[in-house]
């Protein structure tokens, strides 16, 4: 018999711990983000019972049928997202994780200064350096940063990236350090709506090695829900 959602979650939560107690750290201090692609509406719930509160979808679509209006929880938009679909997600979500241009950054300002609404956001960065990845260049997340200061409906908590489609472990740990040490230079920057909250990094095949290289925010599905 296939284990239960309430029993994956146990096991991942064991897993976290022990990757943060490996990089000196406690695993309070890191958010698990369930990410509900393809997931059932019982499949949410029992994640809820299983103590989850924070919640990511990829797809707006997918989202607005999962969100109702006083839904429990906090969602975050993580994947790629359109300037058309900007509206609908500054009505469901309390942050967007995968901000990959400055022109997606003034759009979701744009929006909230019409719902009367702040939204923190990740920039995303293409650590990995693949074509078929969003995401800001290293080199570019500099001037994005100025760019955000003059967006007052933003706040810029973090980042978040992913590693690269290799199925070794070194370019993988590599990506993460080369993000973590990003975010470090990022935090002794002082900018009014900017403050380096969350490194989110690490997903179902890799979020151990992610926590021990200072992710502090991590996106699983498939290990809690297949």
């Amino acid at each position: 018999m296939s284990a239960s959602i309430a029993e994956r979650v146990a096991q991942v939560r064991e897993r976290i711990e022990a990757a943060a107690r490996r990089s000196g750290r406690s695993a309070g201090e890191i958010t698990l983000v369930a990410v509900t692609k393809g997931v059932s509406a019982e499949g949410i719930k029992a994640a809820r019972a299983a103590g989850l509160s924070f919640f990511g979808e990829n797809r707006v679509q997918e989202a607005a049928a999962k969100i109702p209006a006083g839904s429990p929880g906090e969602w975050h938009m993580i994947g790629h997202l359109q300037t058309n679909k900007v509206a609908e997600a500054v009505r469901m979500f309390q942050m967007v994780q995968s901000v990959d241009s400055v022109r997606l950054a003034g759009k979701i300002d744009e929006e909230c200064a019409r719902a009367d609404r702040t939204m923190p956001v990740l920039f995303e960065v293409n650590v990995a350096g693949e074509a078929q990845k969003y995401g800001f260049k290293p080199e570019e997340i500099y001037a994005a940063l100025d760019a955000a200061e003059r967006l007052g409906r933003l706040r810029l908590v973090g980042l978040m990236g992913m590693a690269p489609n290799s199925a070794e472990a070194g370019p993988r740990r590599e990506a993460f350090k080369k993000l973590r040490n990003i975010f470090n230079v990022l935090k002794s920057i002082k900018k009014e709506n900017v403050e380096m909250r969350y490194l989110s990094m690490g997903m179902s095949d890799d979020f151990e090695p992610a926590i021990e290289e200072g992710s502090n925010m991590v996106r699983i599905g498939r290990a809690i829900f297949r």
